[in-house]
């Protein structure tokens, strides 16, 4: 109705998170059955050309182009409006995406999975026999309200610049011959208007983590109201790779990293055998009001520069409280890491997102959000679709065993599926609906 009534002559769309994958195909959808016929452009962290081309521009007739970046968008659209160019663009952007769906179709047909019985069979090995899992200073919820200051020397700066399209690691794309000069000038208003932020606490920093008592079962990971492990109160589910491995490699789930209820140390009810999961939510309050105070000044510069750094603060939150967990865990307090080795996480234990590749289904955000109380100890919420408000935060898993490590779950049978739905009690239209990018099958 709004590109109806401003006449518009482009309309975007833009996924922040997978879920909205799905919702860009129902518009498109829409679009084509009300009669559109002006170009759709597809953006956001979680696009790409292939989803693109094989999920969405069949579903609209007119033009449909992915745009890697908003600083692209402004050269698209004048080859689509164009007299001149735009024929030719839409012709050439039709041809790249039927080569596209070639090969996509191609892969689906070689690609060989595992049954998720093979895959279970060849599941990480871990001789729980002699392992005892470390045990946290506390059990239960705690909230975490730091200073900013505490959190500045935890930013990764490099992320910062990526932003920006400056391509490079901090601090040496500063030497860059090509966009040194411009990531320096850059870096320096950042740093005049964090200054500013922590001086004046213009943001504020909530969080909040817990430990639970825990085992897993297959491969999933069940929760305990305490040590005994007499209440089960909640499960986190997740998904196992099912590609094929070279010998000697595993088939991983973040579940096999915790120790399983039929460990014998469990059995004899060995205190030490009962393992313990991490949660935690965190995320930066402000930003968006103190960006359109820069907006009201008329300074749009500063306005962008706020809500990046908003989300490079979320970011150090949660690298803050990852080490204050560790130290409560036991195993992080004769850390001595410098700011590069916590960068690449040279640390024992790993935090794990939902709507990532270890565990892209984001519906575990809100097990996660219930169990933190999230919107109550953080101020936080999540919506219908498991995006997070304020944007500026961060959610996740910690996993203390030595051995974790981050892995993307990759393509997924119907096997699974059916599995997984099985176990989390939904429908299966739901869990392919939100796993439509891990399918190794059409639906």
């Amino acid at each position: 109705e709004t590109a109806r009534e401003k006449n518009a002559d482009a309309i975007g769309l833009s996924g922040l998170i997978t879920p909205s994958l799905d919702e860009m195909v129902h518009v498109a959808q829409e679009m084509d059955r009300e009669g559109f016929r002006v170009p759709l452009l597809i953006g956001g962290a979680t696009t790409s050309r292939a989803h693109t081309a094989v999920k969405i521009a069949p579903h609209y007739r007119a033009s449909t182009v992915h745009v890697l970046d908003a600083s692209r968008a402004v050269g698209v659209v004048n080859s689509l409006l164009n007299e001149e160019l735009k024929s030719a663009f839409d012709k050439k952007t039709r041809e790249e995406y039927e080569r596209l769906r070639h090969q996509h179709a191609a892969k689906a047909r070689d690609k060989n999975l595992l049954t998720l019985a093979e895959a279970r069979d060849n599941r990480t090995r871990i001789d729980w026999s002699s392992y005892v899992p470390p045990k946290p200073e506390f059990i239960g919820v705690r909230s975490c309200v730091p200073k900013l200051e505490d959190l500045v020397p935890f930013i990764d700066w490099s992320p910062f610049f990526h932003a920006w399209e400056l391509r490079g690691r901090y601090p040496t794309i500063f030497d860059d011959p090509k966009v040194g000069k411009e990531a320096r000038e850059l870096f320096d208003d950042a740093q005049a208007i964090l200054g500013r932020i922590v001086a004046k606490n213009l943001l504020v920093a909530r969080g909040v983590h817990a430990f639970w008592p825990s085992n897993s079962v297959g491969d999933d990971i069940d929760l305990y109201s305490d040590e005994a492990r007499t209440e089960k109160f909640a499960t986190f589910y997740f998904l196992r790779q099912q590609m094929q491995k070279s010998a000697g490699q595993f088939n991983h789930c973040l579940a096999d990293y915790v120790a399983p209820v039929s460990n014998p140390r469990s059995a004899l009810r060995d205190p030490q055998s009962i393992d313990y999961l991490g949660g935690f939510a965190v995320a930066i309050h402000g930003a968006d009001e103190l960006s359109e105070a820069f907006k009201h000044e008329h300074d749009d510069y500063s306005a962008i520069i706020t809500k990046a750094l908003a989300d490079r603060l979320a970011e150090a939150f949660s690298e803050y409280l990852h080490k204050q967990t560790r130290i409560a865990w036991g195993f992080g307090r004769d850390e001595e890491l410098s700011h590069a080795d916590l960068i690449r996480e040279k640390y024992r234990g790993i935090r794990p997102a939902a709507g990532y590749p270890a565990c892209p289904d984001h519906a575990e955000k809100r097990t996660l959000f219930e169990l933190l109380d999230a919107e109550k100890n953080a101020g936080f919420r999540l919506t219908e679709s498991f995006a997070m408000h304020p944007g500026a935060s961060v959610s996740g898993l910690y996993l203390s065993h030595p051995d974790a490590k981050y892995f993307g779950v990759g393509q997924i049978g119907r096997d699974q599926v059916l599995d997984y739905v099985g176990r989390r009690g939904e429908s299966v239209a739901a869990v392919e609906k939100r796993l439509a990018p891990n399918l190794a099958y059409n639906i």
